[in-house]
């Protein structure tokens, strides 16, 4: 996927307005999915990445959190933890299959389909110039935005 055009999408937020991909054209993106709202390790990885947004607004990037939660589950998480962050609803899991990140996992012994989480570094011109597979949400923030400021060439 590295070195293509991201999967363009719409997805509506917290709120229930429709949120593209194509708005942030010109801005860096980090788009990072996720499998479930007011989970320990979802929530961690919403924490890292809320309190890095100041930081990646500042190099120019918009982050984008995607899971597979209602609106109405993204509006409690964010109000739960007072996150910033836009969170997107995918509850058909097509941006997420579009981006390769719906994938078979364990759970209890049964295979099932679920979210993979996943982060894509998407350039100002809509290209996929980072990507970072089954990560584990301590620190992921930081390493992003260390990727980010190496493409920058600032510190």
């Amino acid at each position: 996927m590295t070195g293509q055009p991201a999967p363009q999408f719409c997805l509506p937020d917290s709120q229930g307005d429709e949120v593209c991909l194509a708005q942030y054209r010109g801005k860096w993106v980090v788009l990072y999915f996720y499998p479930r709202d007011n989970t320990p390790g979802c929530t961690l990885e919403a924490l890292s990445f809320n309190n890095a947004l100041e930081s990646f607004a500042g190099m120019g990037a918009q982050v984008l959190g995607v899971s597979t939660d209602t609106p109405e589950s993204h509006q409690r998480f964010s109000d739960r933890h007072n996150l910033s962050i836009l969170l997107l609803s995918d509850t058909a899991h097509r941006v997420i299959e579009a981006y390769h990140s719906w994938k078979p996992k364990k759970i209890f012994g049964k295979e099932v389909l679920g979210t993979q989480r996943d982060t894509f570094l998407i350039d100002p011109e809509g290209v996929v110039v980072r990507v970072w597979r089954k990560i584990s949400p301590k620190g992921h923030a930081e390493e992003v935005r260390g990727a980010l400021v190496n493409m920058l060439g600032t510190s």
